[in-house]
Order: structure tokens, then C-alpha cells, then sequence
């Protein structure tokens, strides 16, 4: 994909070469990266994937882990958040238990999660892509799709060529390296982000799409995971080609209503355009213990002290929360959620923790659990909170203490005031 008879781009010195430049390497600065595509100048949805993110950020803060494996994430008990490239060698993956991680690579130095960094380095990327195109949609923290569309006039340079000033600029200025995906669409930009991780650079044009996907996993697919897979594996449907082969009533049968999306994508096609603003779906907080917990007496107060997290994070977005969702994975890992719905909308620590403290009681029944979470969802406006009515006259005062409350903490902090339910010797 990176290879071909049309614009050729020194990723190292930003140098646009001659199509027909000798040699593997660039005559003007002598790196072996080159950028090749014979679509290079129409390609314009890019995917932007910061390269083991956190990892990388404690690596460029302490040059000590620099060459050694590195996982972030909690205590044994906990998970990976995420691991540096070392670690991966050895078979370490994000969302793995942080036991199974530590007996696949046990010379990783472990390094517990620092978000507030994290968030701080990732405002800056993302500054620096809005200086790219008012269109970028961030995806997490860390990923972002552009449409670079339209900006050759403002920058005086092709979206590829823009794309590798940025990563350059990202290298230099902040200490951590992205992998860019340029594509057509939004789906195949993604895909070739992940090509030639970390610091890669792939496009994907039209003319090679389909032959691209053809042979790839049916799992390439969004939407497709390993049960999927498992049963279509079943039908003769192993790779993406195969869903391209068959008639679509046919896939309809065997898939449901989502065959004509993976169908589509199958060829290579996705309307999606990359939307600069996408909602928050919902606020969270959840904790991992030390040691399996059972008992409604000894969850209630970690629950609500997630509740007060979830609060404070809805009243610092301007959100308020209409449904309330309990997490928890017992000692198998095995997930278990519970949600209320139709509630009115609240920032208030209490109004959350009510009804998830009576999920929680119905759910504590002896199992022992390694996780408990707290999640407000179907948002809207946090003007729209806690509002109260004639059935509902004490939301006033419940208010004027929660506010008290965050005042006094804002001044002497977090945990300079606290409700006894949040204690653990309750």
C-alpha cells in the first residue's frame, strides 16, 4: 500500500520527492522512511492513533523505562491499561488481568496510571490536529478521525503531506508518536493505522481497496467479534471476501439486519463523515479491589464514594444523568449490569447512588466480586437538573448541601469533608 508510482514523501524531513526517486532511501536526508502511494495527493479521512499512549508518556517522563517492558495499570488485582510495545512481545494486551500479564512478561515494571497527565498530553494532540481541520472527531483519548478535505489552500501542502508535519511536530514537541491511517473513508483510514505500528504511516486508496480487504479476517469488520466469527466460520465465512461473494439475501439470513452495512464495508465502502462534535453517552467511575468482596455492607460505601466521583465529573461537563447503571464482575470476570431508566435528571451524588444502592442489594446475594462501577447515561443539559417539584420539595436543600459540600472541598480539598455512608467501618 505504501508503495507505487505517484507522490513520494520523506517522513523524517517532510520532503516532497520525484515519483521515480531511486533507492530506499531519501536523497535529501537519508531516511529509509518513505511515504509511497499513487493516490497519495486524493486521499483525505485520516485515523490518528496515538502509539501505547500512557506508556509512552511514562516513558518520555522517566528515560530509566526506555528500553525496559512497561505496563500501566493497577495492582495485581487490577488490569492493564495499557503496554509498551516491549510488553507486547511477550503477549501482554490493554483490558488483560494485570496476574495474567505479570506471568506472561514478569520483568515489567509496572507504573500506576496518572490520567490527569494523560488528559493534559491529549488536549495537546488534539490542539494540534484542530490546527490541521476544524473536522476531527475524537474517538477516546487518544484516536481521532480527520477530514482533511479542503485545507491544500490554508497549509500550502496535500492532507498526507500535512499529516506528516503533524506526527513530526507531535514527536518533537510532546515526546510521544502517533500512526497515521489515510484513507477514502473512515473505515479503511482506521484500519490502516494500525498497519505499521508505532510511528507508521499507511494509506489505502480506491484502487486497491477491495484486493486489500479481500483476504483479510472477517473479524477486520466492526461488529464482528468472536462469537460472530465463530458461527459464520460455520457458514464458509472466514474472510472478508467471502461476505463480498455472497448475495446479500442470503447474508441477510445468516447475519440479520447489519448484513448490508458489513456488506458494504466489505467493498470498501463507508458514508460515514467524520462528525467534529460527538455526545457523551455517559459518565462513570468504577474501582477494582485488592482482595474479592462480598456483602452489601461492605459495597455500600465504595459504591457511594463512586458516586460522589460520577457527581462531580456530571457538574464539571454542565451534564445531568436520566439513568443510572450498576457495574459489577465477579471472581469468574464475569459482567454483570443492572440500570434504571426514566429518572429525573440529576447531578446529585445521592439521586445517583439511590437507585444503584437498591441494584446493589438485590445483586449481593454471596457472590464475591473483584469490581464495582457507577455510570450515569441518557444525558442532557446540566440545567436541566435537579429541579424539583411540589412531589419533590427537598431537592432544594439536597442541592445547597451538595454545594457546600464541593465548596469546602474546592478550598481544602478532596477529602476535607465526607458523608459517614462513605466510611468503611459503617
Amino acid at each position: 500500500m505504501n508503495a507505487g508510482s505517484g507522490r513520494v514523501l520523506c517522513r523524517d524531513c517532510a520532503k516532497a520527492l520525484p515519483s521515480d526517486v531511486a533507492g530506499p532511501r531519501c536523497p535529501d536526508c537519508g531516511s529509509p522512511r518513505l511515504l509511497a502511494h499513487p493516490e497519495l495527493d486524493d486521499l483525505a479521512i485520516a485515523h490518528v492513533d496515538c502509539d501505547a499512549f500512557y506508556a509512552a508518556i511514562e516513558k518520555r517522563d522517566d528515560p530509566s523505562l526506555r528500553d525496559r517492558p512497561v505496563i500501566v495499570g493497577g495492582g495485581r488485582r487490577g488490569v492493564v491499561a495499557t503496554a509498551c510495545y516491549i510488553a507486547r512481545i511477550d503477549g501482554v494486551r490493554s483490558a488483560m488481568p494485570m496476574f495474567k500479564a505479570l506471568e506472561l512478561c514478569p520483568g515489567a515494571t509496572v507504573v500506576r496510571p496518572r490520567f490527569e497527565v494523560y488528559s493534559e498530553v491529549g488536549r495537546a494532540v488534539r490542539r494540534l490536529m484542530l490546527e490541521l481541520t476544524p473536522a476531527v472527531e475524537p474517538v477516546s483519548i487518544d484516536e481521532a478521525f480527520l477530514d482533511l478535505a479542503g485545507t491544500r489552500a490554508v497549509h500550502g501542502a496535500s492532507p498526507a503531506l500535512s499529516l506528516v508535519r503533524f506526527a513530526a511536530r507531535v514527536e518533537r514537541d510532546l515526546g510521544i508518536t502517533v500512526s497515521v491511517g489515510l484513507a477514502y473513508n473512515k473505515f479503511l483510514a482506521k484500519i490502516a493505522s494500525d498497519r505499521e505500528k508505532p510511528r507508521g504511516f499507511t494509506a489505502i486508496g480506491r484502487a486497491e481497496a477491495r484486493s486489500f480487504l479481500a483476504e483479510q479476517p472477517i473479524t477486520i469488520l466492526p461488529g464482528i467479534g468472536a462469537r460472530s466469527a465463530e458461527r459464520l466460520a460455520k457458514a464458509g465465512l472466514t474472510r472478508v471476501r467471502h461476505l463480498a461473494e455472497r448475495p446479500l439475501r442470503e447474508l441477510v439470513g445468516l447475519i440479520g439486519r447489519d448484513a448490508e452495512r458489513l456488506a458494504r464495508l466489505a467493498a470498501g465502502e463507508d458514508g460515514r463523515r467524520v462528525e467534529p462534535r460527538r455526545d457523551t453517552k455517559s459518565v462513570s467511575a468504577e474501582t477494582t479491589f485488592g482482595e474479592d468482596i462480598a456483602g452489601f455492607d461492605a459495597l455500600e460505601p465504595i459504591l457511594w464514594r463512586l458516586s460522589e466521583k460520577v457527581a462531580t465529573r456530571l457538574k464539571r461537563a454542565d451534564l445531568a444523568g436520566r439513568s443510572v447503571t450498576l457495574k459489577l464482575k465477579d471472581r469468574q470476570f464475569r459482567l454483570h449490569t443492572r440500570t434504571r431508566s426514566g429518572l429525573p435528571a440529576t447531578q446529585l451524588a445521592a439521586r445517583v447512588f439511590e437507585p444503584a444502592r437498591a441494584m446493589l442489594r438485590e445483586e449481593c446475594d454471596g457472590r464475591l466480586f473483584r469490581l464495582i462501577g457507577i455510570g450515569a447515561g441518557d444525558l442532557c443539559p446540566g440545567d436541566a437538573a435537579d429541579r424539583g417539584d411540589l412531589a419533590d420539595p427537598l431537592v432544594a436543600t439536597e442541592k445547597r448541601i451538595d454545594g457546600a459540600i464541593d465548596a469546602i472541598r474546592a478550598k481544602f480539598g478532596a477529602e476535607a469533608v465526607g458523608k459517614g455512608i462513605g466510611f468503611p467501618w459503617r
